[in-house]
């Protein structure tokens, strides 16, 4: 169930406008931990909810045409981003596991998604170049979001897995300190 309410947050993250959350996204987290909670066969669920999402977004949001074909490396990314979230977190969690979740799921996503933007627009005569340069250029437009989402996914895993241990410890630490007394 935490899992879907995460997925729920991601939703209402994409879907309020950014300017009240400071550019806060709980999509990278929310799919890590559906990932780490979550079988793979429920791999669609997450996929065909933010796919909508995005649909809607362009659509109705921002009112430009939808091409699925713009979206392929962003709805790849949310698949690999479960299937990270599986690899790391679902046997074994520990801070160290948590952390490197978070870390690898903002920059995978920061570097394709940027390679995408930047291949995609020396295709079609955009704003990039089609140098290294370019590349770079393309790369550091894109660091004020990666901050952002570093920031957005370390918060959502740190309470996705760090509120459950708290309680439990404060649980089993009540539990100690009322059999001592007895």
């Amino acid at each position: 169930m935490p899992a879907y309410l995460l997925l729920l947050a991601a939703i209402l993250s994409r879907v309020i406008p950014h300017a009240g959350w400071l550019g806060f996204t709980a999509v990278g987290g929310s799919l890590l931990y559906f990932g780490a909670k979550r079988s793979l066969r429920e791999l669609l669920v997450p996929l065909a909810a933010l796919a909508a999402v995005d649909y809607y977004l362009t659509v109705y949001a921002y009112s430009y045409p939808f091409a699925w074909q713009d979206y392929a490396v962003t709805w790849g990314w949310y698949v690999a981003a479960i299937v990270l979230g599986r690899i790391l977190l679902a046997r074994h969690v520990s801070v160290a596991r948590v952390a490197s979740a978070a870390l690898l799921g903002p920059t995978s996503f920061f570097l394709v998604s940027n390679y995408a933007v930047w291949l995609g627009s020396h295709q079609t005569g955009g704003m990039y170049a089609p140098t290294f340069a370019g590349l770079l250029t393309c790369l550091a437009a894109g660091l004020p979001f990666y901050g952002r989402d570093l920031v957005s996914t370390g918060l959502v895993l740190t309470l996705a897995f760090g509120v459950p241990v708290a309680v439990r410890r404060f649980h089993e630490n009540r539990q100690l300190a009322s059999h001592q007394t007895l």
